[in-house]
């Protein structure tokens, strides 16, 4: 039996695709699992439990069966569906754990994270995550009617992607290395767990890197994103294995 874990699905009306290949992944290989993990950002944006989008319904009634079948899901929020709450988990029968978490795993305590929490240069985008986190800027938010909300997620979106396409090289550059994980902050989670593996997403730069922790050798495991690498880490008793899907 395997552990399945996936982050960065990024799932969106506009590309219905990465959906058909989500729901084929569920209704074959992880069928078979011990259990399945989504670290984060299963969707490209979430406003809100109700929103009415196809991909949403499509992706709770999957799910569900899924777990229906006896595969348990657990999620983990990211920094893209950070609103999802507790009436869409309980529709689509997922457990949300917190970040990090830790679980057991085959006898072995492993830590797991979306990812973000580690890309500790990104100041600015620290000081975003933790407005948005708050619980008094959600209720605020959550209380617009849905159409500002989706507004609201479509001008972010579109400001961010005219910020990427205006970057000269050297501040692409700049970008890609603030936007990565800190070594230090990696190290430093790691010693305050005192866990010898990591697994996360959010990067998009699927690796497993092995490190040096007080003397002791660790792992993190970096989960690519569904746009480009369709990326499963499957985790058994014999190792962990980090794999492609093959996508459209």
């Amino acid at each position: 039996m395997t552990t399945l874990f996936i982050s960065d699905l990024h799932l969106d009306p506009e590309r219905p695709d990465i959906t058909a290949v989500f729901v084929a992944f569920l209704r074959g290989e992880a069928r078979d699992a011990d259990a399945l993990y989504i670290l984060g950002d299963l969707f490209e944006a979430w406003v809100g439990d109700d929103d009415p989008s196809d991909v949403g319904a499509t992706v709770a009634s999957e799910v569900r069966t899924l777990v229906d079948s006896g595969v348990p899901v657990f999620f983990i929020r990211g920094n893209r569906d950070f609103l999802l709450g507790d009436a869409y988990a309980r529709r689509a029968g997922m457990v949300v754990l917190p970040d990090p978490a830790v679980i057991m795993l085959y006898g072995r305590p492993v830590l797991l994270m979306h990812g973000d929490l580690l890309c500790t240069d990104d100041t600015a985008y620290q000081q975003f995550r933790a407005q948005v986190r708050d619980p008094h800027w959600q209720a605020r938010f959550l209380a617009q009617p849905l159409q500002a909300r989706l507004a609201f997620a479509q001008q972010a979106r579109e400001a961010s992607m005219r910020r990427q396409s205006e970057m000269k090289d050297g501040d692409r550059g700049r970008f890609e290395t603030i936007t990565d994980v800190s070594p230090v902050a990696v190290r430093e989670t790691l010693h305050r767990f005192g866990i010898d593996t990591l697994i996360h997403g959010h990067t998009h730069r699927p690796a497993v890197h092995e490190l040096d922790v007080d003397g002791h050798a660790c792992r993190r495991i970096v989960l690519g994103d569904w746009y480009e690498q369709g990326s499963v880490l499957r985790v058994d008793r014999d190792g962990a294995r980090l794999e492609g899907l093959p996508l459209p």
